[in-house]
């Protein structure tokens, strides 16, 4: 191992303990995986050949901190390996996945190490545990069970197989979608091409284009900052064709690129470990963990919402084709039609030109936004440090403090669309919060694809992108805001169908007259959003709500179908995607939010797998969450923010997530606040 990987492995002295990214070498990555893999696997066989009782102490804590050199490793790895990639990082991710795969299952099937679990579970009730530690020793029992620590041997050789092979066609499935991302462009050259592009777009598609080696042009990327206001505001119904059929296509080429085959097997070995491990479907596997707990309580939510939502979204159709003939454009709606005609429309309905509202809404503007809203709601303030030492030259780095004026922990943002990051915006860590070696402080990271602006000039976003940096926010709130002692349960390590509550609930302070009146102001003037501008805007929330919803529940029904599948042996996935949504009549205006062979939440790694019901799942609670505040009269109610810090957003996976949500709530959440809040209901 080289002198430079030892950096990945040893403790930081760096400002806050942020990595040395100067330091670190794509190529020193490889090595220092395998020096972490060595430790961890030291330390877990000494953990379970320990000749001492097993104790919560000298096996669960101890497995706690076993694997500390593994986590410092990945944590950076796989934030450099999304956010700012290269061909070296990726050959590290196709040569190391499976070793991951492998030390990990190689852990969860040891038998010894089970039973030090087992024989702790079965006197928990003696142990005079902490509520957190009965907690943690639960979630323990449960991972190393479902992972198939008790099946026969050759049911464990067998699951074996099927991690490894699972995390290649993972990592394999990432890397072609953000191939065919990478290597798109839809270069404009004269008027013509930039016909009703709005000058904010003009100046971002000129940048892109110098960034793509075509200086003087114009580019559109497969970024949704890039293409989706293409689509919105672009006259040229050609390009607009063109460009979203290479989105809509993203994994779907002919050529090295097409997920097809690795949809096919990786639900084939799913569905296999999942009858290994006695359920019906990796479906049932998945949800017997979380909320949800079965599929029918998921197929219950999406159709209660799909009727109602697809029964708006063909009145929003109907309303596109009256557009379009009032115009004189003789067509039949398509899905490249709907943005630019359903932005006429709302011009028409609520006399709201995206070009009109964008001014007001500068990246730096928003950020500073989001920060003011966690000030008023928790306390927490942030001062930006310059010069550290960062991945990317357009990454910013921020302390925070909490209430008391105390160091809380390190915010990175990450705004803007390149070529060496996926698309998408998320949250990530580079460090959790944790006390079991000390008072660990969290290294949060948010990472954006918006379209940055030529250099000197301020980033605008739309609502939309607004929104979603206070989703992402939200969710690194949930990190930052973390206190509890042991890493399983720190931040954003809760149910799946938990985790967007603290991200979809900061979503509504974005609405909040205060924050718009104080933070969206003209880029040029610096004047305040007017009155009237900002009524016409709140009053168009719901404008379109039909289409997103049905966009995103056709990708949840289909995510959740394909997983309940059992006859797989010649699945073709875009058979079966046109199965599904034939049969729940998907309007043909309409496609997938994310079709099946760029669905990287379901198959670049199974995090969202048979789960992307979640963000709907979770905006049940979202939408009752918020109500708490407003029934106070107060969006920034102290008590209820007091609660919300305690319960929701310190209080990580500490908790079964149905007692987190009684303990803030007082009370289950209901779905009318949902269909209220996008407007599906009168």
């Amino acid at each position: 191992m080289s002198e430079t990987a030892k950096v990945l492995l040893q403790d930081w002295k760096t400002p806050f303990g942020l990595p040395p990214f100067a330091q670190i070498k794509p190529e020193d990555f490889e090595g220092a995986f395998e020096e972490a893999f060595k430790a961890g696997e030291d330390n877990i066989n000494r953990i379970a050949q320990n000749s001492e009782e097993p104790t919560f102490k000298n096996t669960i804590a101890a497995l706690e901190l076993a694997e500390d050199a593994l986590e410092q490793v990945a944590s950076v790895f796989f934030n450099l390996s999304s956010a700012d990639t290269n061909e070296t990082l990726q050959q590290v991710e196709r040569n190391v996945s499976p070793k991951l795969a492998a030390y990990s299952t190689k852990k969860y099937l040891n038998p010894t190490l089970f039973k030090r679990i087992e024989t702790l579970m079965a006197k928990k009730d003696t142990l005079n545990l902490t509520s957190e530690q009965d907690r943690v020793l639960e979630r323990y029992y449960a991972i190393f069970h479902r992972a198939g620590a008790g099946l026969d041997a050759n049911g464990k050789t067998r699951i074996a197989e099927i991690n490894e092979r699972l995390a290649t066609l993972g990592t394999n499935f990432a890397q072609n979608v953000l191939a065919d991302e990478a290597s798109y462009k839809l270069v404009l050259e004269n008027e013509s091409d930039l016909e009703g592009l709005p000058e904010f777009l003009v100046k971002a598609a000129s940048a892109a284009a110098d960034e793509r080696g075509e200086p003087g042009k114009y580019a559109i990327t497969l970024s949704r900052s890039s293409i989706e206001p293409f689509l919105q505001f672009s006259k040229r119904r050609d390009l607009r064709e063109e460009a979203f059929n290479a989105w809509a296509s993203r994994g779907d080429n002919p050529g090295e690129t097409n997920n097809s085959a690795i949809v096919r097997e990786t639900v084939q070995l799913r569905n296999e470990k999942a009858k290994l491990l006695g359920f019906e479907s990796f479906a049932a596997f998945k949800l017997d963990d979380v909320m949800a707990k079965n599929t029918g309580a998921v197929d219950d939510l999406l159709s209660n919402v799909w009727g109602p939502a697809k029964a708006r979204a063909l009145e929003e159709a109907a309303d596109l084709q009256d557009m379009a003939q009032s115009e004189g454009d003789n067509i039949e709606i398509a899905p490249w039609d709907w943005r630019y005609y359903s932005e006429k429309v709302r011009s028409a309905k609520h006399d709201l030109d995206e070009a009109e509202i964008k001014p007001y809404f500068q990246l730096d503007q928003m950020i500073e936004a989001a920060f003011y809203t966690a000030t008023r709601l928790f306390g927490l303030t942030f001062k930006e440090l310059k010069g550290q030492d960062v991945y990317h030259p357009d990454v910013r780095v921020f302390e925070v403090f909490d209430k008391t004026g105390n160091h809380l922990g390190i915010f990175i943002g990450d705004y803007f669309a390149r070529a060496s990051k996926r698309s998408g915006a998320w949250m990530s860590a580079f460090r959790s919060q944790q006390k079991l070696k000390g008072d660990v402080r969290p290294i949060i990271v948010n990472v954006m694809n918006f379209s940055k602006a030529p250099e000197g000039e301020p980033t605008l976003l739309t609502f939309d992108d607004a929104r979603t940096l206070f989703h992402e926010f939200g969710h690194g709130l949930h990190g930052l805001m973390s206190n509890v002692t042991h890493p399983l349960v720190s931040g954003t390590s809760v149910a799946r169908d938990f985790v967007e509550l603290p991200s979809q609930l900061f979503e509504h302070w974005l609405d909040q007259p205060e924050i718009l009146k104080k933070y969206a102001r003209h880029y040029q003037s610096g004047e305040v959003i007017p009155e009237e501008l900002l009524e016409r805007l709140l009053a168009a929330a719901n404008f379109n709500q039909g289409f997103a919803t049905v966009e995103y529940l056709a990708t949840a029904l289909v995510d959740m179908a394909i997983h309940k599948e059992d006859k797989l042996d010649d699945l073709d996935p875009a058979q079966m995607e046109k199965k599904i949504l034939n049969g729940i009549g998907m309007p043909k205006e309409i496609i997938m939010r994310h079709r099946i062979p760029h669905l990287l939440h379901a198959f670049a790694g199974d995090g969202y797998s048979a789960g992307y019901y979640s963000y709907l799942w979770s905006e049940v609670m979202d939408a009752d969450a918020f109500e708490a505040f407003e029934e106070t009269g107060d969006a920034f109610d102290t008590d209820t923010a007091a609660k919300l810090e305690k319960f929701i957003y310190a209080a990580g996976g500490s908790q079964d997530p149905a007692k987190a949500y009684m303990d803030f709530r007082g009370k289950l959440p209901s779905i009318e606040p949902l269909l209220k809040g996008r407007g599906l209901v009168n």
